[in-house]
């Protein structure tokens, strides 16, 4: 039997090109003296193992490919959706293997869930190696991959949730043992990681976590084996001249991951809510209130793209925004609206979180946060060179013609004065030749320019210029 690649390679060592191949095999034949039929019957059968020989050599050169999916830091569904996402990538290109670079404290379990239904799911095989630490939710990640390596200074387990109670407690625990169970592990061992009731003689006590240091796990057959690098992981699958393929997060999972940080989420939402104060109280829009919009947008916009949140709370959110927008800018005072407002954001925050417990901790770490902010800005900002800029320094002293007393200043309702601080939208006004504290809808008014009241609500007066009212008159 002729050996086809074989002949292949002595023929392109040898330096034929397939030019030079097939202008020889045509040149044999034109000369020899069969006739036209079998001439061009030969030179179809020719190009045919010629070009067999070419796709045989295409196929013999494909190399095998590896992918090395890096699971390292918190757990959050920003790492969720990259993972995923790389693991899809992996199967699609019949990749020969994924590995899993595990180093990690932990992090959210149903993020945790989420890989590892992936991980279960793949019809490629699946190797986690744990370069240092695989604790908590990062050990459920470990154990559904098919074999796991461990690096020899690493360790697994310390999987108990918090809070510890019993209905989470109860959940983890039976999650831990089926996936161990499926991948032939120990699944009273798994059960150890995650519920300190467990006792296994000789391995753990009551009343006490399992961790596995590397010589226990491999002691116990809770692992397959040690390795240093990924080279030696490559060598466990017999994949040693395989080439490996990086996936990295892009930067949506970046994005996502950083902002579905507790930590940042929680900083986010104290901006956002510090900034809409700050607008409250100073019944009017600029830098802060700006400030809070893109915090409570980095927020939702981050949950958005690991798919935590969805439309229903970025239109609640948006209600609610519009809502404290009409409160400060068409409706004076502070009632109805703005309460509702306030209602629909932390509505729409709760249902980004998912998590009851978690967005209530989130929310009172965010309102303390930008409260006590609050008061800091106020105790401090006014005594800055900055601040003096921006406000009236100027005593309002009952000498000068002002006047603070409420009395009799429902009269005042259509009566006109002048400006003598720029609205922005509050300042003073000049009435029947008393100074009054006034301000706008939200418009700004330049000084010396004539004013109409337009209502009055206890101590606040509201204004607008007359050459607006005659306008739309």
């Amino acid at each position: 039997m002729v050996n086809y690649k074989h002949l292949y390679f002595k023929l392109t060592t040898n330096d034929y090109s397939l030019t030079t191949i097939l202008g020889s095999v045509n040149y044999l034949i034109i000369k020899s003296n069969l006739n036209e039929k079998h001439k061009i019957f030969l030179i179809i059968i020719a190009l045919f193992i010629i070009f067999s020989l070419l796709a045989l050599n295409t196929y013999a050169n494909v190399t095998d490919e590896v992918y090395l999916v890096t699971i390292k830091g918190t757990i959050d569904l920003g790492l969720s959706s990259y993972v995923q996402r790389a693991l899809k990538e992996a199967v699609s290109s019949k990749a020969k293997a994924v590995i899993l670079e595990i180093d990690t404290f932990g992090g959210r379990v149903d993020a945790a869930t989420q890989i590892r239904d992936k991980i279960m799911s793949l019809n490629i095989p699946s190797v986690a190696y744990v370069k240092n630490r695989a604790w908590s939710a990062g050990a459920l990640i470990a154990l559904s991959a098919e074999y796991i390596l461990i690096d020899k200074s690493a360790s697994i387990g310390a999987a108990e949730p918090r809070p510890a109670d019993e209905k989470n407690i109860s959940a983890l625990r039976a999650e831990f043992a089926s996936t161990a169970l499926s991948r032939r592990r120990s699944e009273e061992i798994a059960a150890a990681m995650v519920d300190k009731d467990i006792e296994i003689k000789g391995i753990i006590e009551k009343d006490k976590i399992l961790t596995l240091n590397a010589e226990q796990a491999v002691k116990l057959n809770f692992v397959d084996g040690t390795a240093s690098n990924i080279e030696e992981v490559l060598d466990f699958l017999n994949l040693k001249d395989a080439e490996i393929v990086y996936i990295y997060p892009n930067w949506a999972e970046n994005i996502s991951r950083f902002v579905t940080n507790p930590v940042v989420s929680s900083l986010l939402l104290s901006i956002g809510f510090l900034g809409l104060i700050i607008e409250f109280w100073t019944l009017g829009w600029g830098i802060a209130g700006s400030a809070g919009i893109i915090s409570l947008s980095l927020f939702f916009g981050g949950h958005i793209i690991v798919g935590l949140a969805g439309f229903e709370t970025i239109i609640l959110f948006a209600i609610g925004l519009l809502l404290l927008l009409a409160e400060i800018f068409l409706i004076p005072g502070f009632g109805l609206a703005g309460i509702s407002g306030i209602a629909a954001i932390l509505a729409s925050i709760f249902l980004t979180f998912g998590n009851i417990v978690q967005a209530t901790y989130s929310i009172l770490i965010a309102l303390g946060v930008s409260v006590v902010g609050f008061f800091l800005l106020v105790k401090y900002i006014p005594s800055t060179r900055t601040w003096r800029k921006f406000v009236l320094s100027t005593e309002q002293k009952k000498e000068l013609g002002y006047t603070v007393g409420t009395k009799d200043l429902q009269r005042l309702t259509g009566k006109e004065g002048i400006v003598i601080t720029p609205l922005r939208p509050s300042g003073i006004v000049e009435v029947n030749g008393k100074k009054l504290n006034a301000l706008t809808r939200g418009e700004y008014v330049d000084s010396n320019t004539k004013i109409k009241i337009i209502s009055v609500e206890g101590n606040k007066i509201v204004v607008e210029a007359v050459a607006v009212t005659d306008k739309a008159l």
